[in-house]
């Protein structure tokens, strides 16, 4: 029994000491959220990444490939301190490129702010992994950004995109 309650109890802290804006602190994105993108698609998007990362030889020269919820990223200065909950308010500058032919379709190097939740759904699910301070190279399929709509003019349908973003602070 005791063995049991100091279980539940190790459980407890780790799950708060896993939230860091307090009570409403949520990292993982809603199940209802992943099984909207196309499944098919996205396994097509993954083999154009892998294809991309390895014919610009990624590995050797931005860093290490890593992934977290079936996005590729690069880390090429690690943060220190908090990562944020989906309803945390995020600072950042980023670019945003078309990975088919690297245009550059936004950019913000000043610093901007949004809530996490409001963010396409590749940053939903790789910015909780990033603490703050961390700038990142992120390969996002393009169900997990803006989909078979694209955001016209500037994203087509079904775009892979690649982001360069520096997480500046999280509130």
């Amino acid at each position: 029994m005791t063995r049991m309650v100091k279980g539940a109890i190790m459980l407890i802290a780790i799950a708060i000491a896993s939230c860091d804006s307090g009570e409403d602190c949520t990292k993982i994105v809603q199940q209802s959220k992943l099984d909207a993108v196309n499944a098919a698609r996205l396994e097509i998007d993954n083999k154009i990444i892998d294809d991309y990362i390895i014919a610009n030889d990624i590995e050797n020269t931005l860093g290490p490939v890593q992934e977290v919820n079936g996005i590729k990223y690069v880390i090429s200065q690690e943060g220190s301190g908090v990562t944020p909950c989906l309803e945390n308010t995020v600072v950042f500058t980023y670019t945003g490129k078309l990975l088919s032919d690297g245009t550059t379709f936004d950019r913000n190097l000043s610093g901007i702010s949004f809530t996490l939740s409001d963010l396409i759904l590749g940053w939903q699910l790789t910015f909780p992994t990033f603490t703050k301070g961390t700038s990142v190279t992120l390969f996002v399929p393009s169900g997990y950004g803006y989909g078979p709509n694209g955001f016209l003019p500037r994203i087509p349908e079904n775009a892979n995109l690649i982001f360069s973003v520096e997480l500046i602070n999280v509130r």
